[in-house]
């Protein structure tokens, strides 16, 4: 099993706030991205790659307020975005609040979470429309929408359709250009480390710092500004 970074989850209250947000942190203006119709939000995004995590890119994502969700729609929206919490943090601005991994099988990597004694969600169908094509893969949601860990236990991503000889053939990464912002390390803080490490772990994931303390996860990128560092402070 092969499991490394696929992206940085930021949520905003709407996208324009998250465009300009992101305008004003890191000195660029996000890439277009989508919508996602079962869930009713859509995102922007932009690469972050290194020769670290050569898959990594990142995401802003907010509810759209004009999507008209389909009648067979889970209750709850992905990365805890319905929890009032969640919402009231990014109203004051947007959040790091999770991060997702790429697995190249990720039905296994749901099985080493539950013998792990964590239900990780389904790994659930989904797509949308690029310029590409029809970008489709597969990720786990549970039911609740919930992230578990405050967000510091990634979501599985696995790319293609479940049989596709090229599943990352039109992955995001090969489809956005060259930002200026890199990813510099991800480090994960959590009062349940030891079992937080123990899931990294049972996964093949690799290259995060996890410490014991209050829930937070940072992530330190080089930008046209410098060096920035965003926290979801426990969110």
């Amino acid at each position: 099993m092969k499991t490394q970074i696929d992206h940085l989850v930021v949520v905003a209250q709407t996208l324009e706030l998250g465009v300009q947000w992101c305008e004003a942190t890191m000195g660029i203006t996000p890439g277009p991205g989508g919508d996602h119709a079962q869930y009713g939000t859509h995102n922007r995004l932009f690469k972050i790659a290194t020769p670290a995590n050569p898959l990594a890119y990142f995401e802003i994502i907010a509810i759209n307020p004009e999507a008209k969700r389909p009648a067979n729609a889970p209750s709850r929206r992905w990365f805890d975005m319905d929890d009032a919490a969640l919402q009231a943090a990014v109203a004051i601005e947007p959040r790091l609040v999770h991060f997702v991994v790429n697995t190249s099988d990720i039905q296994a990597a749901r099985a080493a979470l539950k013998a792990q004694g964590i239900d990780r969600g389904p790994a659930v169908q989904a797509s949308r429309h690029s310029r590409r094509g029809l970008l489709q893969w597969q990720i786990t949601v549970r039911e609740d929408g919930q992230r578990l860990f405050n967000g510091a236990l990634p979501s599985l991503i696995q790319w293609g359709k479940p049989d596709a000889a090229e599943p990352l053939r039109l992955h995001p990464r090969n489809s956005l250009p060259r930002s200026g912002v890199t990813l510099q390390s991800i480090t994960v803080m959590h009062p349940t480390a030891v079992k937080l490490q123990a899931a990294f772990d049972a996964i093949g994931l690799t290259g995060i710092t996890v410490a014991t303390g209050p829930a937070n996860i940072t992530a330190t990128l080089n930008t046209p500004k410098g060096v920035v560092e965003l926290h979801s402070q426990g969110i």
